[in-house]
């Protein structure tokens, strides 16, 4: 289970990843964004094929990997001309990672009762 709370800095990588890589080569691709702030940050890195994902989480003393692959679908991803990474919301995290568009949710019904 990941600790998301306000003080975590969630950033997607842009374009894929080799997904053999494991928590040590990961972070070297991200050696370049400062690890050294007071946030805690995470990262999350998409294969090739668009159905595995990993998350690269600074926990303050070392890193932790999590990884989930889909059985079906793909993982929605920002085109890379974008930058290198881009910053999201803990909600957008959570959709991201049950395989549901992130960028533009919608109601698979509309709620009955407003407020």
């Amino acid at each position: 289970m990941l600790p998301i709370d306000s003080s975590l800095s969630i950033n997607i990588v842009l374009g894929h990843t080799d997904m053999r890589k494991g928590a040590q080569k990961l972070s070297l691709l991200i050696s370049d964004i400062e690890l050294s702030s007071e946030k805690t940050k995470l990262f999350v890195f998409r294969g090739r094929r668009s159905d595995r994902i990993k998350i690269l989480w600074w926990d303050g003393q070392g890193y932790c990997l999590y990884s989930k692959c889909l059985e079906r679908g793909k993982f929605i991803w920002p085109s890379s001309s974008e930058g290198f990474s881009i910053g999201i919301t803990k909600g957008q995290l959570s959709m991201l990672i049950e395989g549901i568009d992130w960028r533009m949710p919608r109601w698979s019904s509309a709620p009955e009762y407003v407020g």
